[in-house]
C-alpha cells in the first residue's frame, strides 16, 4: 500500500465536495422533463421534447389528456414515470419506474439512435442489480403500446424462467396501465395466448405477439415478423453440436429489419472470455460491430454505499486498490461499501467478475487460463501501433532457389502480411531476427497458418514482433513463403513447427520432403537435438514454451504488435496441467509467440560465435538447460 502523505481533512473536505457534485447532477423529475434527455423546450411549466411541439403546434392549447397522448409517443421517460408500474426490488412494493442513473445512461444510447432515424442496436454488460433488464423491456412495450402496432418482439434467456420473469414484467405494466392514455380506452389491455403456441403471447388491442423463448429453441422464431429482440444472458447460452449462440443471434437478426424504431438488445452479465458475448462484446469495442455498447460499473448504482463513521480508519485500511478507487473520484462511502463487501470472498478475482469496476474486470477469466490480466494489459498496449505496410512478399519464381533470389514485399490492401518494422541492415552489426512457423490447415476453415517475425532483444530495446502473415495456404507454399520472410530479415534463424506438417492427413513423407527440400536451399533452418528439422511440439517442449511466454508477460520482456494475439492469449486455458486454447478459438499465433520465446536469447545482447554453423547465423540451434533453446557450440555464459 502506498504511503504518500495525506491529509484526513482535505479527504473529508473532497468527499463532501464530491458528494454535493454528484446530487446536483442528480436532479431528476421525468414528469417535469427536469434532467431528461434530448432537445427539450419548456411548456407550461414542463420540459418536454421539441419533437413533439414540432409535431403538434397546437400542444400548448391542448386539454392535459390530449397533451399526454402527444407527449408519450416522443418522451419515454415521461411514459414511465406515468404509465409503467414495476415491482421494486428492495421494498417488494409496486411503484413507478422513474429511471436511475445507468438506466438513463442505456436509454440515451438508445434514444441517440432512434432519433437519429437509425435501427436501435445495443450490446450490454451488465453489473448486479441496476434494472437494466427492465428498461430494455419497457423500451420495447412503448414501442408496441405508444409507438406502433403490428410490432412483433422476442424475448429469449438461457433458461425459461428468465423469458417469464421478462414476461412478469410484462404483465403488471398492463394491469396498472391508465387507460385513459390507451387509444380505445374501453378495449381490454391483456395477453391471450395464440392457439397451438405455448410461448406466443397476442396483444390484440394492438395487433402484436410477444414471444419467449431460450437459447435451446431456435425454431421459436422462425415464421414470425419480429421488430425487436431482447436477448438475455448472452454470455451463459450452451454451445453444442446442435446449437451455437452465434446461430440463434443470426436467426434472430436475419427476422428483424435494418430500419428506425427496430430493436436488437444482447445483455449479460460476463462469463468470463472467449465465448460468443465476449467476442461480440470486443468487435463491438474495435467498432466492427452494428451494436453499440455499454457498461455500468457497480459504483454508478445507487444502492451500493455504506456510510463511514471514521473516516481515519477507513482509510488506513484501504489497499492499494481501493486508494486507486478513491483517485478514480469515488466517495468514501461507495469505497465503503466495496471495502466490506469484499470480505465476501475469499479472491479479489471474484469480487472483480461480480462487481466489476471496468469492463476488463467484469471478463475475468474462471481461473483456468494461464497468463495474468493485468500483463495481457500490459502487453496489448502495443498494439495501437499501425502496421507499415499491408500486403505480401514474392521472389522470381513460386519455389527452390528461385523464391530466394529478388525477395520483395509487395503492397496490397488485402494483403495477409503485416510489416511494422522494415529490416534493419545498416547498423555495423546486422540485427538479428527469427522466424517462426506455426503450420495450420488448408481449408479456410481449419486452423490457420502464422509465420511470426521477431526482432531479437539488443542493448536498447526489448525483443519484438515486426512482422506477420496469417493466412490458409499449401503447406509447399508456406515453407517458400516463411523462408523468403527469414531472407528479408537479414537471413534470420527458420523455426518451422513441424506437428501438423507430420500429422495432417498423415502426410508425414509429404512433410519429410518439404522440410528437406527447403534445407538444400536456405541453410538456416532449425534443427532439434536430434538432427530433425523443425520444431516438434509435444507436452514437454509446449509447456515449456508455455511457461516462457509466462514469465516472458510478468517480465514485460517483448513488444506485442497483434491485438489478436492478446485475444487468443485471453482465451488460452490450462486444464489439469494441459495447455490448449478454449472450445472454438485459436492458438495459432500465441504458438508463434510461446515458441519464440523459447528459442530467443533473452539474457543479453548478440555476439557472433567462433563457428558461424553454430551461431544465431548459423545452420541449427539446440537445446540449452532449463527448457530454454541456445545455439549448438556455445557455452551458457557466451550467450
Amino acid at each position: 500500500m502506498s504511503n504518500t502523505l495525506y491529509n484526513i481533512k482535505d479527504i473529508v473536505a473532497e468527499n463532501e465536495r464530491r458528494r454535493a457534485a454528484a446530487e446536483a447532477a442528480d436532479v431528476y423529475d421525468p414528469l417535469k422533463g427536469i434532467g431528461c434527455w434530448g432537445d427539450r423546450v419548456e411548456v407550461a411549466g414542463s420540459l418536454v421534447p421539441r419533437a413533439v411541439v414540432d409535431r403538434h403546434p397546437e400542444y400548448a392549447t391542448l386539454d392535459r389528456v390530449e397533451q399526454e397522448r402527444c407527449r408519450i409517443v416522443e418522451d419515454f421517460e415521461y411514459w414511465c414515470a406515468r404509465c409503467v408500474t414495476i415491482k421494486d426490488k428492495m421494498s417488494g412494493r409496486n411503484v413507478a419506474l422513474i429511471p436511475n442513473v445507468p438506466q438513463r445512461r442505456l436509454l440515451a444510447l438508445m434514444e441517440e439512435q432512434r432519433t437519429a432515424r437509425q435501427p436501435v442496436r445495443v450490446i450490454m454488460l451488465k453489473a448486479r442489480q441496476w434494472g437494466g433488464s427492465t428498461l430494455v423491456q419497457m423500451y420495447m412495450a412503448w414501442m408496441q403500446l405508444v409507438r406502433h402496432k403490428g410490432w412483433n418482439s422476442l424475448i429469449c434467456g438461457h433458461m425459461h424462467v428468465t423469458s417469464k420473469s421478462i414476461k412478469r414484467m410484462y404483465n403488471l405494466l398492463l394491469k396498472y396501465y391508465p387507460r385513459e392514455l390507451l387509444d380505445d380506452p374501453d378495449e381490454a389491455l391483456r395477453f391471450t395466448k395464440l392457439e397451438g403456441q405455448p410461448n406466443v403471447q397476442q396483444l390484440a388491442a394492438r395487433d402484436c405477439l410477444v414471444l419467449t423463448s431460450t437459447a435451446r429453441s431456435e425454431d421459436t422464431v422462425r415464421g414470425y415478423d419480429l421488430s425487436m429482440a431482447h436477448l438475455s444472458e448472452v454470455a451463459f447460452w450452451k454451445t453444442s453440436d446442435m446449437h451455437s449462440p452465434d446461430d440463434l443471434v443470426r436467426s434472430v437478426s436475419g427476422s428483424i429489419a435494418m430500419k428506425p424504431d427496430t430493436v436488437v438488445v444482447l445483455e449479460s452479465t460476463a462469463n468470463g472470455v472467449g465465448d460468443y458475448f465476449h467476442d461480440e462484446w470486443v468487435r463491438t469495442q474495435m467498432g466492427r460491430s452494428d451494436k453499440e455498447a455499454l457498461f455500468v460499473p457497480w459504483y454508478e448504482i445507487g444502492i451500493y454505499r455504506q456510510d463511514v463513521d471514521d473516516a481515519q480508519a477507513l482509510w488506513d485500511a484501504m489497499d492499494d486498490y481501493e486508494r486507486k478507487l478513491w483517485q478514480d473520484g469515488l466517495t468514501l462511502e461507495q469505497i465503503n461499501w466495496y471495502h466490506h463487501k469484499r470480505r465476501e470472498y475469499s479472491k479479489q478475482s471474484m469480487m472483480m467478475a461480480e462487481y466489476p469496476s471496468n469492463a476488463l474486470e467484469a471478463f475475468v477469466a474462471s481461473g483456468s487460463n494461464p497468463f495474468a490480466p493485468e500483463h495481457l494489459d500490459e502487453l496489448e498496449k502495443g498494439c495501437d501501433e499501425e502496421p507499415i505496410m499491408t500486403g505480401d512478399i514474392t521472389g522470381a519464381g513460386p519455389g527452390g532457389d528461385l523464391a530466394l533470389k529478388d525477395v520483395r514485399l509487395v503492397k496490397a490492401s488485402n494483403g495477409l502480411l503485416r510489416v511494422w518494422e522494415l529490416p534493419e541492415t545498416s547498423t555495423p552489426v546486422a540485427v538479428k531476427y527469427l522466424v517462426v512457423v506455426d503450420v495450420g490447415g488448408r481449408s479456410p476453415g481449419s486452423d490457420y497458418s502464422v509465420i511470426a517475425v521477431w526482432r531479437k532483444r539488443d542493448n536498447v530495446r526489448k525483443a519484438a514482433i515486426v512482422a506477420q502473415w496469417r493466412g490458409h495456404i499449401d503447406h509447399d507454399q508456406l515453407a517458400w513463403k516463411s523462408a523468403q520472410l527469414a531472407t528479408l530479415y537479414n537471413r534470420a534463424v527458420l523455426a518451422i513447427e513441424s506437428n501438423t506438417l507430420t500429422n495432417e492427413e498423415s502426410r508425414a513423407g509429404e512433410s519429410n520432403f518439404i522440410l528437406h527440400r527447403l534445407d538444400k536451399v536456405y541453410k538456416r533452418l532449425y534443427r532439434r537435438e536430434s538432427g530433425q528439422l523443425g520444431f516438434h511440439t509435444n507436452v514437454k517442449t509446449k509447456k515449456e514454451a508455455v511457461t516462457a511466454l509466462i514469465e516472458a508477460l510478468r517480465e514485460g520482456r517483448y513488444v506485442e504488435r497483434d491485438r489478436e494475439a492478446v485475444n487468443e492469449m485471453r482465451t488460452y486455458e490450462c486444464n489439469r496441467g494441459v495447455y490448449a486454447a478454449k472450445q472454438g478459438k485459436h492458438d495459432d499465433i500465441l504458438m508463434t509467440r510461446a515458441i519464440g520465446l523459447l528459442l530467443l536469447d533473452d539474457n543479453g545482447p548478440y555476439r557472433p560465435a567462433a563457428q558461424p554453423s553454430a551461431s544465431l547465423i548459423g545452420d541449427s540451434w539446440m537445446p540449452r538447460q532449463r527448457g530454454v533453446m541456445r545455439p549448438a557450440g556455445r557455452h551458457p555464459g557466451q550467450w
